[in-house]
């Protein structure tokens, strides 16, 4: 029994070993769920670029692809389609991860082994799974195109959700700190900041676009977009909430981002969008600009992916001396939800890479860019602000069913 606890305690110390130390230690330590996670992210972001490539520069390659049966001298393997079989190959590869490791909950075990090690096994699997669509019909692909909406949809949806807990934590660890008092100047400062680069950011869009009466489309969207932060501000500090006035400076940052992207994705040719129609050029802004998304993209994706605290419906308690109990063998992250993640994360890429349209051409060093793409940011946005709210209003909500229900 002491040799079995010595072990399980030496494997433990290793582990905070690994955990604590630097990010060139992680890797220099061999297999360990710390190291993997960047792996995986490189592996994403190969993917990534493997499918912008068979989109912008697929004909290079028409000699290779002409091989494959399916791809009727290459026209079915490159462009639209390209992105589509890349992006089916990345979502298999981390759906069979998901299957393969949801549900793990002790390290050492053999599907944390697997999450975290077998490197040899994975580079002959991503790279077979990659080839596979490739041999499959123009049909199935198309057909995973459709699908693929609702996967990004997903995507969308835990990215906000893990967005908004990330906020609503930060409020609560000002507020639960001892030297709460300080940390008020901090927190005036913070929303006071966000909620002036708030109002800067929409007249810079009327200014862009909304340059005369005539983009009543893009007057709809910016005032909307102002309306909800009014909204959420004042749901916010109503005294029944009183959730304070950083989360919604905060989300208001978050909307206009969100009503920027949308705009942005304006296809060019529009005259309310003169930003689009100036960048229409290929130079080496647009170059950086799109360069700038993709791994903005993957970042996301893999910020999102460890964060499956934000699903468990729990609340952390910030203050000094009071952390949340964890066991000593328990996993960093949820394995499962972080390839879960990931392969939604996929269809995510594929449908920014082909403007949401399985049958509309996107120029070279595009990304997101049309009329649907700027739909979905708008409902993104719309979607975010009603989480919020409903994130505030269901404490109450709950609160007085509870007591309705203990009258009766």
């Amino acid at each position: 029994m002491e040799t079995g606890t010595s072990t399980s305690n030496s494997r433990n110390d290793s582990y905070e070993a690994i955990k604590n130390g630097s990010w060139f230690n992680q890797f220099r330590n061999g297999c360990n769920p710390w190291m993997a996670r960047y792996v995986y992210g490189l592996i994403f972001l190969i993917a990534n670029l493997l499918a912008w490539a068979a989109r912008d520069y697929g004909r290079r390659a028409l000699n290779k692809v002409t091989k494959f049966k399916n791809c009727k001298e290459g026209e079915n393997c490159l462009g639209t389609e390209g992105v589509l079989r890349v992006s089916l190959g990345c979502f298999l590869f981390y759906f069979v991860m998901f299957l393969s490791t949801i549900g793990t909950s002790k390290t050492h075990s053999s599907r944390d082994k697997w999450h975290s090690g077998w490197w040899s096994a994975k580079l002959i699997m991503w790279p077979a799974l990659t080839i596979i669509p490739f041999l499959l019909p123009s049909t199935i692909i198309l057909l995973y195109g459709e699908l693929a909406h609702f996967g990004a949809g997903v995507f969308l949806l835990i990215q906000l959700i893990s967005v908004i807990s990330f906020i609503t934590w930060l409020n609560e660890c000002y507020q639960s700190q001892k030297d709460a008092e300080r940390c008020r100047v901090r927190v005036m400062l913070l929303a006071t900041t966000s909620y002036t680069v708030c109002i800067v950011g929409v007249i810079m869009m009327y200014i862009w676009y909304a340059p005369d009466s005539s983009c009543l489309l893009n007057i709809f969207f910016i005032t909307w977009t102002l309306f909800l932060i009014q909204l959420m501000t004042s749901i916010a500090l109503h005294p029944k909430v009183n959730a304070g006035y950083l989360t919604p400076a905060l989300m208001g940052l978050y909307v206009v981002f969100i009503c920027w992207c949308a705009i942005r994705s304006e296809p060019v040719g529009e005259n309310c969008n003169r930003k689009a129609a100036a960048s229409n050029r290929t130079d080496w802004l647009t170059i950086i600009s799109f360069v700038v998304a993709l791994l903005a993209m993957v970042i996301a994706t893999f910020s999102t992916g460890i964060d499956s605290q934000c699903f468990q419906f729990k609340k952390d308690v910030c203050s000094e001396g009071e952390e949340e109990e964890v066991e000593e063998d328990g996993v960093p992250y949820g394995y499962g939800f972080f390839h879960f993640v990931f392969a939604t994360g996929a269809m995510y890429f594929a449908m920014l890479l082909i403007g949401w349209n399985t049958h509309h051409p996107m120029k070279k060093w595009t990304i997101d860019v049309g009329w649907t793409s700027t739909w979905v940011r708008i409902v993104n946005e719309w979607v975010a602000v009603c989480v919020y709210i409903w994130m505030l209003m269901a404490p109450i909500v709950l609160k007085s069913r509870r007591q309705r229900a203990s009258g009766t």
